[in-house]
């Protein structure tokens, strides 16, 4: 168990631990969910910039996942720089 302690304000710091376990950082917001029985969850929510959204959504990461596991089985082709890449495409 992790405890903290509640400042004037209502105020608390998250410990380190916390903090890793939701993936949160400075700026980031949290959710508060109080269940029936008094359990409080609490969800970190990561801010995500309007013109980055896009990178986040299931299916781009889904690519991405595929493009890191084709690069540890060593598949794709390496470039030496941008012009060879833009060649290739031609």
């Amino acid at each position: 168990m992790t405890r903290a302690v509640i400042r004037r304000k209502g105020q608390i710091t998250l410990p380190r631990e916390v903090r890793e376990a939701l993936h949160v950082e400075e700026g980031d917001d949290v959710a508060f969910t109080v269940e029936e029985d008094g359990t409080v969850v609490l969800t970190g929510l990561k801010s995500t910039p309007a013109d980055q959204a896009w990178f986040w959504t299931d299916e781009w990461q889904a690519g991405e996942r595929e493009a890191s596991r084709q690069a540890a089985r060593g598949e794709g082709t390496v470039y030496d720089g941008s012009e060879d890449f833009l060649d290739s495409l031609s």
